[in-house]
């Protein structure tokens, strides 16, 4: 995993603040921490899904699509179950700023809306898998071995979001690419006043 670990922070256009990772790691964020990542496997699968209604003459990106939601779903009970073994209980939560300022550079039309769908979550994925790997050595050992476990299908489905949207643009992406990885840095990067999975610098408030 480690070659593909690298490819994927070659791929990112920033490396997870420090400051954000000892936030994540004290046990007072645990519970936030993984309610998000639930939210985010759950809207990860629904988003796949999406795809599968709003696409259904593209059967790579139904295949593709398929398994990457029932994957994501698996996860999410993973998650559901630490959780309860843990006495942290599931519940809505606020959605980070992350997701939501990749799609304001959505372009409206097609192919270039299903095209920038595809970069974003190419980004999601990666960024998640980079999160894992930053993350695991500060976790307990049951902790650190369910997001490591994570790391090979999350990766996998980074490279099936980059490989439809390079087979349906129908030209090169490199310069879109670069564009949402400017972007997504920029966001990771910035402060944040909500701790998430995806959020970006804590404020001096988390960080105390």
């Amino acid at each position: 995993m480690t070659d593909a670990l690298e490819e994927i922070q070659a791929f990112l256009g920033c490396s997870t603040p420090q400051a954000w990772i000892e936030v994540a790691a004290k046990p007072e964020s645990l519970p936030v921490l993984l309610i998000d990542h639930a939210h985010c496997e759950k809207k990860a699968a629904s988003t796949a899904m999406n795809l599968m209604f709003r696409y259904v003459d593209r059967s790579d990106l139904l295949n593709k699509m398929s398994r990457l939601a029932r994957e994501e779903l698996i996860h999410f009970e993973q998650c559901l179950s630490l959780m309860d073994s843990r006495g942290i209980e599931y519940g809505h939560m606020s959605p980070a700023r992350y997701a939501g300022g990749l799609r304001e550079k959505v372009r409206t039309s097609e192919p270039g809306r299903l095209v920038d769908l595809l970069i974003i979550g190419a980004f999601i994925e990666a960024r998640s898998c980079e999160r894992f790997a930053a993350l695991a050595p500060y976790l307990d050992d049951e902790l650190s071995k369910f997001y490591r476990s994570l790391l090979k299908s999350e990766g996998r489905h980074y490279q099936d979001y980059l490989g439809l949207a390079e087979a349906y643009a129908g030209e090169s992406i490199e310069e879109r690419v670069q564009e949402f990885r400017e972007l997504e840095a920029r966001l990771i990067q910035a402060p944040d006043p909500d701790f998430r999975f995806h959020s970006g610098v804590p404020d001096a408030q988390q960080a105390a």
